[in-house]
């Protein structure tokens, strides 16, 4: 049986620490997609890369991917032949900038938040 490398679940930052050695190819994901890719993975066989609630948050409730216990582990070097699966956000100021009164104070919205996916493959 080949050795079989966990999938990785990373965001802007960890990407950027993986893909300091080798030969990557990378290509966009329709959120379908990179909620079937996941959904073919043991939880055990997934590693999340990443610590961000909100992040976590996007992948399960905006993809409607099952809240699975993935273990949490820092990657600095993808192995060849590993897959990941990147949710890249994309932050723009507000071109408007709506009030809302909350529990007595107001709430100002100053920027949009925006994510999509990547999956990311080393190649050697």
């Amino acid at each position: 049986m080949p050795d079989m490398k966990p999938l990785l679940l990373l965001d802007n930052s960890s990407a950027n620490t993986v893909i300091n050695e080798g030969e990557f190819k990378c290509h966009n994901l329709t959120f379908a997609e990179a909620k079937g890719i996941i959904e073919t993975y043991d939880a055990s066989s997934i590693l999340l890369c990443f610590n961000d609630k909100e992040l976590e948050n996007v992948i399960y409730n905006y993809l409607s991917i099952e809240d699975r216990d993935f273990e949490y582990k820092k990657i600095r070097n993808m192995r060849p032949g590993q897959d990941a699966i990147v949710f890249k956000l994309y932050i723009t100021p507000s071109e408007t900038q709506p009030i809302i009164h909350a529990d007595g104070v107001e709430a100002k919205k100053i920027q949009n938040v925006y994510v999509y996916c990547q999956y990311l493959s080393r190649m050697s």
